[in-house]
């Protein structure tokens, strides 16, 4: 069955109602546990979630079958394979087909069942390396890959391809958001798989532990990124699923940047302001800047509310909380 909805409006069809089923695929990820805090926050009473233990999001079988029993109305897409730098440069086989499949069997179920609206979340890997900056929606697709994540990427943005290229043939109100770097709690806090701010706080913490005098930080320090609390993004997400029904994907971030030494003098702060930093320029640095334009978000009505400072602040206070008591991962 296919429920024609108005997806060709920018705006959505309405708020969602309080009590419909929503289905958060990754809700024991950074990004799935935000977004199931912010919609009770919200006051929504019947979300649905399920473990990889009953599920296997790669299998369609299992996927069309759970949606057959459940019936979700509204999707959230945030499940898939993530990591930062090194993890995306030795497992990017791993990373294109994990999410390829994952993106693609939640999309066929939902299209099966007729799911009203799903929100599909992206990154913002899938832009140029050499893109203008800050980036613009319309990047995407006009040159080369940054080359220590392309297999992320390309699962990426076959994922807003899917998404539109079903809401064309088969009329499904499928949207898409680009999310920027993002942190916060429950992040995954491996140094071999994780990203830039989880790595740091990690290392900074235990060299202050230790009594380490120097912290070494992967590359030259000079790259710019945009880093998003994971709690404003989920605010985004809630914000587009009741209020924006485009067929082009949507960046959200902050639309500012720092250098990774500013980050790292940042998390210092927080956490060990007496260590040393040193850079290893033998490790990769990636993109040399990545900020997005979020001029199309705020044009919509939304806007982050989370400092970087007080981010860092309060994700470092649930990390050494959760630390202590042997409970992370990568831990």
């Amino acid at each position: 069955m296919t429920r024609t909805t108005a997806a060709a409006q920018d705006s959505g069809p309405g708020p969602i109602p309080l009590d419909a089923p929503i289905f958060v695929a990754g809700h024991r990820g950074l990004v799935g546990s935000a977004l199931l805090r912010r919609l009770g926050e919200a006051g929504y009473t019947n979300v649905l979630t399920v473990g990889r233990d009953e599920v296997d999001l790669r299998l369609q079988v299992q996927v069309t079958e759970w949606f057959e029993r459940n019936r979700p109305q509204y999707v959230y897409l945030a499940a898939g394979t993530v990591g930062g730098v090194m993890a995306n440069s030795t497992r990017q086989a791993e990373f294109l087909y994990d999410n390829m499949m994952i993106h693609a069997t939640v999309v066929e179920a939902s299209r099966a069942v007729g799911v009203s609206k799903l929100l599909y979340l992206g990154s913002s890997c899938i832009y140029p390396r050499n893109a203008d900056q800050p980036i613009e929606e319309s990047a995407l697709l006009t040159g080369p890959l940054e080359p220590t994540n392309e297999g992320y990427a390309v699962a990426k943005i076959a994922g807003i391809k899917l998404c539109q290229f079903y809401r064309e043939q088969h009329g499904c109100n499928f949207i898409s958001a680009m999310p920027t770097n993002l942190y916060g709690p429950g992040d995954n806090f491996d140094l071999e798989a994780s990203h830039v701010i989880p790595a740091l706080i990690r290392k900074f913490h235990e060299a202050k532990n230790t009594g380490q005098a120097t912290v070494e930080i992967w590359g030259s320090g000079t790259p710019r990124r945009e880093f998003l609390h994971v709690d404003d993004l989920a605010s985004a997400c809630v914000f587009l699923m009741n209020s924006y029904s485009g067929s082009d994907h949507v960046n959200v971030g902050t639309g500012v940047d720092v250098t990774i030494r500013e980050l790292a003098e940042t998390i210092a702060k927080v956490v060990y302001p007496e260590a040393e930093l040193k850079f290893d320029s033998s490790r990769p640095d990636g993109m040399p800047r990545k900020v997005l334009d979020i001029t199309r978000l705020r044009n919509l009505g939304w806007e982050p509310s989370i400092p970087l400072s007080e981010g860092v602040q309060s994700t470092y206070e649930w990390f050494a909380q959760n630390y202590d008591r042997g409970e992370l991962r990568g831990v």
